[in-house]
């Protein structure tokens, strides 16, 4: 069996690569699957995209992003639409939502939550008549004021759980969620609604910028194979997708970024 038959590359990884790019190396280096971004996407055209990723034979696991949902109320709707319509044409695994943090000027973390569940209960009809999955992301405390209100595992499940497992899910990702001490418990809990399983490491010191703190595998901290090891026992047995936001990374040559992180995810993660 192919060890990295699970494995697939976010197109974040690799930053400066076009769509085209990105599809063409991930063919190239024998990559069966990718996390689209909605904006290379729009650049390249959405019909146009779904037609490339499928002629060279590539599974979509994700695509990125929706949500912000607590900003402008109307806005945030149309355009979480336009993004499932988005990943129905693409034939993804899941929309991945980062659901947004603090409306400008405020402190009321409570409402805030609250105005995801009401945009949750809003878009789940639309995605399930499309056969969309939504991936609820809950993002690392540190984001809540910036982007996710919803900082763990419990608080995305308290969530997902109002809807059908086929409509919404989680996506678990280790950068986000490995430091939870309930983590464990909640990834049973979670079970079939593991939507997606996203791969970064956390290392220090961590950069100035804070979005940009994910490491490539292995040179943080993570128990990457235990991470996985935990998702697959859960019943999840769907793409690994590596997802590194990272300046340095960003500013290497794609391709030795590509071979790097397949080493490492043979080396820390399937190995």
């Amino acid at each position: 069996m192919n060890a990295l038959r699970r494995f697939s590359l976010n197109q974040k990884t690799i930053d400066r690569w076009t769509l085209r790019q990105a599809v063409d190396g991930c063919a190239a280096a024998g990559v069966e699957a990718i996390g689209l971004w909605r904006e290379p996407v729009h650049d390249h055209g959405l019909r146009a995209a779904a037609k490339l990723v499928r002629d060279a034979g590539l599974r979509v696991s994700s695509l990125c992003r929706g949500g912000f949902f607590t900003g402008e109320w109307a806005g945030a709707l149309d355009d979480n639409r336009r993004a499932i319509d988005e990943a129905a044409e693409l034939g993804a695994a899941c929309l991945v939502l980062v659901v947004g943090g603090l409306p400008p000027g405020s402190r009321d973390l409570p409402s805030a939550r609250s105005r995801v569940a009401d945009a949750i209960a809003e878009l789940a009809p639309y995605a399930a008549a499309r056969s969309v999955r939504l991936a609820l992301e809950p993002m690392h405390p540190i984001y809540a004021a910036d982007r996710g209100v919803l900082s763990t595992l419990a608080d995305a499940l308290d969530l997902a759980e109002r809807f059908p497992a086929q409509t919404v899910g989680v996506a678990v990702d280790s950068f986000h969620t490995w430091w939870d001490p309930a983590l464990a418990a909640q990834v049973v809990r979670a079970g079939d609604r593991i939507a997606s399983v996203q791969l970064a490491d956390w290392i220090t010191p961590l950069p100035p910028d804070a979005l940009l703190a994910r490491g490539m595998l292995g040179d943080g901290h993570i128990d990457l194979r235990g991470f996985v090891a935990l998702t697959d026992s859960a019943g999840y047995d769907g793409d690994l997708e590596v997802e590194i936001f990272n300046a340095d990374v960003w500013a290497a040559d794609g391709d030795t970024v590509l071979a790097t992180v397949r080493d490492r995810l043979l080396r820390h993660v399937l190995g």
